[in-house]
């Protein structure tokens, strides 16, 4: 080989690699992992991930286990669906940024999570249909918190919401329990739970129970006495009448329960 035609293949082969570059580096692009920056804009909110130490802390307030069903309104990067898969229960992350969803895939399937206890959506979640659920997760914003806050207290009384840090406005939260430690932002959680809907006239032995009520908390009298400390939690509820306390359980128009002389049912007028 002559050094001219040495020196024209040695040409020849930089022109192709320079060329081949801007191809490499496209593929070397187009293969790096999805990797989410905390306050990206997404659809409804900007994306916070919740600390763990407070998905731990709302799942416990939740009481979740392999008995439920779970859906996390706003799911990110599945971190609460996957703790809550890993506990027993049949969760379902709703998330609109379909990057996310498949972050959220590789982050279950890193942490051994099958799809059939963990499973990631991508949709809006105020076109979900969540209504079958008995726990609900959210880190939402207050004013999305109120869009949704019709259809929740339309779910199933017993129904567990637990939400970051947001409320439900003038619908107080059932208990709020705040995180120290290794949690330094977003530290705070607060569980509703939804009460079944009992306003109304009820006939309870010869008396009359009449109730009014604003979410769980509930007024009224019995007979010609007024009631106090009277509140639902879920589909349970309790009173106080001239120091006597009563329990019960409502189910639909029927209510059955222990007073002060025992055993009590009462019907919905």
């Amino acid at each position: 080989m002559t050094f001219a035609t040495a020196r024209h293949l040695l040409s020849a082969l930089v022109v192709a690699a320079l060329a081949a570059a801007p191809v490499f580096a496209q593929t070397a692009t187009q293969a790096k992992p999805f990797e989410p920056t905390v306050g990206q804009a997404g659809k409804d909110v900007v994306w916070v991930p919740t600390p763990q130490p407070l998905v731990e802390k709302m799942l416990d307030m939740a009481k979740i286990g392999p008995q439920d069903l779970h859906y996390d309104l706003g799911s990110g990067d599945g971190r609460t669906v996957i703790t809550a898969a890993k506990r027993g229960a049949r969760s379902f992350g709703i998330e609109y940024n379909p990057d996310m969803v498949e972050l959220s895939r590789r982050n279950a399937a890193a942490a051994k999570v099958s799809p059939d206890r963990a499973t990631f959506v991508q949709a809006d979640l105020f076109e979900t249909d969540f209504s079958k659920a008995n726990v609900v997760t959210l880190f939402l914003l207050p004013s999305i918190n109120m869009k949704l806050r019709d259809k929740i207290l339309a779910m199933a009384p017993g129904t567990r919401i637990v939400a970051n840090t947001f409320t439900m406005e003038d619908w107080q939260a059932d208990q709020t329990e705040t995180v120290s430690g290794d949690c330094v932002s977003w530290c705070t959680a607060l569980l509703w739970i939804v009460p079944a809907k009992v306003e109304g006239s009820w006939q309870l032995g010869s008396n009359t129970l009449t109730l009014t009520q604003k979410f769980q908390m509930l007024e009224g009298t019995l007979g010609g006495a007024a009631i106090s400390e009277a509140k639902m939690n879920g589909a349970e509820i309790a009173f106080t009448v001239s120091g006597q306390r009563y329990t019960g359980r409502v189910d639909g128009t029927s209510m059955k329960g222990t007073g002060p002389g025992g055993a009590f049912s009462a019907t919905k007028k």
